[in-house]
């Protein structure tokens, strides 16, 4: 899953009517882009979306996670290094970018892009210890 970050205040609007997107629309607007998302008007993470479905996510704590996308039954999936379970979200174009419904939680929790960034994310190295 995913946590927040910075403080943001644009929170896009209802989505219900609007249909959600399928891989080749997901990867069309993502491809090569950093994307930071929202939850409830706090930052939650980042993603680096890379050529051949490729990700990276951060939490905006420097830890980043590798992981794969694929669309399955209407929704857009990820698969992590760290968590072999998919994690499939709902994705719908809005004026102001990017919702994200989850569709594995019974509560649908609910992310919005909040900024698309071009800078390198910031992923520390794996952790040593002595």
């Amino acid at each position: 899953m995913i946590r927040t970050l910075i403080p943001l205040c644009l929170i896009a609007g209802p989505v219900l009517a609007q249909s959600t997107m399928d891989a080749e629309a997901f990867d069309s607007y993502t491809r090569g882009k950093t994307l930071y998302y929202g939850y409830e008007g706090q930052a939650y993470g980042v993603e680096r979306y890379l050529d051949g479905r490729r990700v990276i996510w951060s939490f905006l704590d420097g830890n980043c996670r590798e992981g794969i996308w694929y669309e399955e039954a209407g929704q857009i999936c990820f698969v992590y290094e760290d968590r072999l379970d998919a994690q499939c979200w709902a994705f719908t174009e809005t004026s102001r970018g990017l919702v994200a419904r989850f569709e594995n939680s019974p509560d649908e929790t609910e992310l919005y892009e909040a900024q698309e960034n071009d800078t390198e994310m910031l992923c520390y190295g794996p952790e040593t210890g002595v």
